[in-house]
């Protein structure tokens, strides 16, 4: 099967403080994900982790180079035709969670489906709860919920739509170890088959649950670690001289 995500030669940089000089982020990132992987991208605080994830996913324009998810060039889609791909294939969980307080879970899970004028029947919605451990929590809204829950109903409204891919940005930072494991758990077990899930995370124990680890350093891919330990993550991410 063909990588679900390709890119060649990112770059992004935008405008400096106050009117300085422009700012480069990222500065030519290239990569592929396969299907079935969970890839983590990690690295030091301003790496650009988060504004490549962007890129990757067409929430952001790079400033040049390419990009093709689930075979699409990105840069040659409308914005109409990128929200389309957004909402139909690709699935997204960020630190946030993005529940909307006046709908309940079941509500929210099956929310993109319904702006996406998806069919997504009852059934489909409680099944997604039942994945993430939430059977009985439909009815409740989001501030009846903790913070793992909360996080686990953003997972399972992404299970619900069936994405391709998902994408993944810090997603256990605001959770404690227990409901951070068990989102790494469902994340881990959404990469499979033709789905794969790529990570951005600052958590060296989260990222070494990856098939793969991307270092990001200074805007450029330092280092590819093939199912690490947490000990190399954090190595690779502290190593003074990693870029080479």
């Amino acid at each position: 099967m063909p990588p679900l995500l390709e890119a060649h030669d990112l770059t992004a940089t935008f405008p400096g403080p106050d009117g300085g000089p422009p700012v480069q982020v990222l500065r030519g990132v290239s990569l592929r994900v396969e299907p079935g992987e969970l890839v983590s991208i990690v690295g030091p605080s301003g790496s650009g982790k988060s504004t490549l994830l962007y890129c990757l996913s067409g929430l952001q324009p790079a400033t040049s180079g390419t990009v093709q998810l689930l075979g699409q060039p990105l840069s040659t889609l409308r914005r109409s035709q990128l929200a389309k791909l957004r909402r139909g294939r690709i699935g997204f969980v960020f630190q946030s969670y993005n529940l909307i307080p006046s709908l309940t879970a079941r509500e929210n899970v099956a929310l993109p489906a319904r702006l996406a004028r998806r069919d997504l029947t009852a059934a489909d919605v409680d099944r997604a709860l039942a994945q993430v451990g939430l059977a009985e929590r439909g009815g409740h809204r989001p501030a009846a919920l903790s913070g793992g829950q909360q996080q686990r109903v953003a997972i399972a409204r992404v299970l619900a739509t069936g994405p391709e891919i998902v994408f993944a940005d810090e997603p256990t930072g605001a959770l404690d170890t227990t409901a951070g494991a068990q989102v790494l758990d469902l994340l881990r077990a959404t990469a499979a088959g033709s789905r794969s899930v790529v990570l951005v995370t600052h958590d060296v124990a989260a990222a070494a649950r990856a098939d793969r680890v991307l270092v990001l350093r200074d805007g450029l891919v330092s280092r590819e670690l093939t199912r690490p330990t947490p000990e190399q993550v954090f190595e690779e991410i502290t190593a003074k001289d990693s870029v080479g």
